[in-house]
Parts: structure tokens; C-alpha cells; sequence
């Protein structure tokens, strides 16, 4: 799998409502002892991160997270943009994810950053 294709997989896995399908989405694109990390959580393992999507699923129900960017990849190391998105389709929130690939390039770490980038401080 590309790493565009481990991203693409690992993005239509926020998507799927259906838990198996969802889990069997992860054992594709995410490392089985991968580490997804945000400003608000952190979830260790596939099982731990498909849990994590129910509740954002739950949560916020209908609202939708979609690639922003392409794939930016060197050296096993990788960044892209998101939106999320109302059930009415205004944007709600943006991001930007970091990762890191393992050896089969399956995804074993996401460190994502909500909102835009930090205005600049000159001190």
C-alpha cells in the first residue's frame, strides 16, 4: 500500500459507522500497536483507536472528517490536512495530522493539531 493509500484508508475509516467494518479498515492502514494522539486523547492500539472513532462518531453525530491536503511523505514520515465538516456542510474545525509509517507502511503513530497554524509571536 502507497502511503496516499494508507492515509486515504486511515481517513474513510472516520466515515464508517459499521464498528467490524471500521476495525477491518484499520487492520489494513493502521499498525497493531499503532498510537493515535490529539489535544484531547490518545488511543493505543487498533481496537483503542476504533473506539475512539465510535465516540467522536457518537459525539458528534453527523459530522464528518475529510482529507484538506494531499500526502506529504519522506523517510516513513508524513503530514496532511482535515476538515471537519457540520451535518449541514460548514466547516467546523481544521487540522493538520503527523504520522509515521511502520516497516509494512501501515500507519503506527497519528499526532494530530486542531485549528489553524498558531499566529506568529514576535517577543
Amino acid at each position: 500500500m502507497t502511503s496516499h493509500d494508507t492515509v486515504v484508508a486511515y481517513a474513510s475509516a472516520w466515515a464508517e459507522p459499521d464498528h467490524a467494518r471500521r476495525l477491518a479498515i484499520l487492520e489494513r492502514c493502521w499498525a497493531a500497536g499503532g498510537v493515535y494522539l490529539d489535544p484531547s486523547s490518545r488511543a493505543d492500539g487498533r481496537e483503542a483507536l476504533c473506539e475512539h472513532i465510535a465516540g467522536f462518531r457518537e459525539l458528534l453525530a453527523g459530522h464528518r472528517i475529510e482529507l484538506a491536503s494531499g500526502i506529504d511523505e519522506h523517510d516513513g514520515y508524513l503530514r496532511f490536512a482535515w476538515t471537519m465538516s457540520a451535518p449541514d456542510g460548514s466547516q467546523v474545525m481544521e487540522g493538520v495530522d503527523f504520522g509515521q509509517l511502520d516497516a509494512d507502511g501501515r500507519l503506527k503513530l497519528i499526532c494530530g493539531f486542531f485549528g489553524p497554524w498558531p499566529e506568529l509571536s514576535r517577543a
